[in-house]
């Protein structure tokens, strides 16, 4: 499995990784940073000059955070790591208005399922399309993308990041979890037959990807658990993307659980996460636990896991704000708005579901403890609100920026 890591480069302006303070609490935050775009080498191009307004945005909104670990979902991948790059050096490190840059000398990047052709007919239109740049070619892509690494990810750290230790799931199939909600045609009486027998035989579990990177920390070690499923949209009463998604949350609730032998990563290594190891799961999980069109229990997994941290969700005010404001479908919701983390159409009569909690930043019950959480959310009468504004159009995305703050304790 080809792997693209830049990273292991010190530099004197941010000091070496292993080198920070690690009796202060480490910022870790996830971000749907929105930076995808139509077209295959669209975002390095639009990366390559330093104007691009959304791009200057989302830099400064990390840069004001200031995360020293950060998950960024929805950001085009390309195999030699030039949008990365222009992104980082043309927009991270760059001062954007006053803020303080922002220089992570530690990345990991990797192929995603966005994009990559399977094949097979998986939206079952009629017809296997392999050329991309076409909705119905991302139809039946591993995972939804109209050219190869759209809507990819990628890690950005302060501390080295473990490149030896890293596991990757790309190519793990969804057939090989053992109980798997493998999408069912209720035309048929048989069973889990949306997908016939062949495409299941390559069909991947993740949309993008599920990766294990640790992070080195002074003398300790916490391993990132960064994903991005599907939305639990854009489908029909088989609820294909609706069971993936559930799927691909609980992959990450199977893999803290125990050791269990279903799990092979992509060098061929199996078992899960060893016990006692300190984590951070961290995405764009696509699964509100009170709203939305998530499976039923989707997020509770993890939620209610016995190996994640029971602590508060974070919130802001200008969750709480933008969802009085807008209205429409918000006003029937039922989660907590100031914990919402995305914000989206309001319109009931548009199918518009209103904001939603999506984004996580979830932790190890032993050897982490918080000291702080939040999202970058701005109500309309606080700095920075222009950062993300009413909605629509969308500023810098329609997700917002998860953190919280994390001490590590024990040996």
């Amino acid at each position: 499995m080809r792997r693209r890591f830049l990273g292991f480069l010190c530099l004197l302006a941010a000091g070496c990784g292993g080198e920070r303070d690690t009796s202060k609490a480490v910022r870790f935050a996830t971000f749907n940073v929105y930076l995808n775009r139509p077209a295959e080498g669209q975002l390095a191009q639009d990366l390559a000059r330093l104007d691009n307004v959304q791009a200057q945005k989302v830099a400064e909104i990390i840069q004001r955070t200031a995360p020293d670990v950060i998950l960024l979902n929805e950001f085009d991948y390309d195999a030699a790591g030039e949008g990365l790059r222009r992104f980082r050096e043309n927009y991270l490190e760059v001062s954007q208005n006053g803020a303080p840059p922002a220089v992570y000398p530690y990345v990991f990047f990797a192929p995603s399922n966005t994009g990559l052709a399977s094949g097979h007919d998986l939206d079952r239109n009629g017809a296997v399309v392999d050329e991309p740049g076409s909705r119905e070619y991302g139809g039946d892509a591993f995972g939804y993308g109209e050219f190869p690494g759209q809507y990819a990810m990628a890690i950005l750290s302060k501390y080295p990041i473990d490149e030896a230790r890293i596991r990757t799931f790309q190519t793990f199939r969804w057939k090989d979890m053992p109980g798997a909600l493998l999408p069912d045609d209720p035309q048929t009486p048989e069973p889990a037959d949306w997908y016939d027998a062949a495409a299941l035989e390559d069909f991947r579990l993740s949309s993008k990807s599920h990766w294990d990177a640790p992070i080195i920390i002074g003398d300790k070690r916490v391993h990132v658990l960064a994903s991005h499923p599907t939305p639990p949209s854009f489908d029909g009463e088989e609820d294909r993307n609706g069971k993936r998604n559930h799927d691909e949350i609980r992959f990450w609730a199977d893999y803290i659980a125990s050791d269990l032998s279903y799990i092979v990563d992509d060098e061929g290594g199996v078992g899960g996460l060893a016990p006692g190891e300190r984590f951070v799961i961290m995405g764009d999980l696509n699964a509100d636990p009170h709203d939305g069109g998530a499976v039923p229990g989707a997020i509770a997994q993890l939620l209610n896991a016995p190996q994640v941290a029971d602590a508060p969700a974070p919130s802001s005010a200008g969750g709480a704000a933008q969802a009085a404001i807008q209205a429409g479908a918000n006003l029937t919701q039922t989660g907590p708005p100031a914990e919402d983390t995305a914000d989206f159409n309001d319109d009931p009569e548009m199918d518009g579901v209103g904001n939603l909690r999506l984004d996580y930043v979830l932790f190890s019950a032993v050897g982490l403890r918080e000291t702080a959480s939040g999202v970058f959310w701005p109500g309309p009468e606080e700095d920075h609100y222009d950062l993300v504004g009413p909605g629509f159009p969308v500023e810098s995305s329609d997700h917002r920026l998860v953190w919280r703050d994390l001490v590590l304790t024990g040996e």
